[in-house]
């Protein structure tokens, strides 16, 4: 599914714009209201991008499953990013790709994200920060590709996240959506 690897992680309508004169397909929706969803979903749509969501990072949407379900039953979204377990469970039973997010902090927190990342299964995972040796960290242990995110900010740290074995990035920075 992912053919690039810099997935844009879209804040403002003026970020949406900068999305849609590049030639990248995938951008994950962040920080908007509920409200504004069925008008930036449609305009992804009509300029043929994959659209994924980050269910905590929605304004006014339980970030729950019943979020998740209120957005692939009305809006068909081709993806959900999340924390939540019980999120990752109603995805693979609906089809739609789900990537677990994890913040690894310390070992504790690496040891119970391996547990997690093994019972649920996510479609991919996504760790943050983005410190390019935690993908060695995660590797050895699942099959899973593995995202970087947060603070990525410059060519350099995509470079060094691509050497890691990372499958691809999310970012903000509109300078790096190439």
């Amino acid at each position: 599914m992912f053919n690039q690897f810099v997935i844009p992680a879209i804040s403002t309508h003026q970020a949406m714009r900068h999305f849609f004169k590049t030639d990248l397909e995938i951008g994950i929706l962040m920080n908007f209201q509920l409200a504004q969803l069925e008008g930036l979903i449609a305009d992804m749509r009509a300029h043929k991008k994959k659209i994924f969501v980050h269910l905590e990072l929605i304004k006014g949407l339980s970030n729950d499953e019943f979020g998740a379900i209120y957005l692939i039953q009305n809006f068909g979204i081709d993806g959900i990013i999340t924390t939540k377990p019980r999120v990752i469970e109603l995805c693979k039973k609906r089809n739609t790709f789900s990537i677990m997010r994890f913040f690894l902090k310390d070992t504790l927190s690496l040891h119970q994200s391996l547990e997690m990342m093994k019972h649920y299964q996510p479609d991919a995972v996504e760790l943050l920060p983005a410190i390019p040796h935690m993908v060695n960290l995660v590797k050895p242990h699942h099959d899973l590709p593995i995202f970087l995110g947060g603070l990525i900010k410059t060519q350099e740290e995509v470079e060094e996240a691509k050497k890691s074995g990372a499958v691809g990035i999310t970012t903000s920075a509109e300078s790096l959506w190439q």
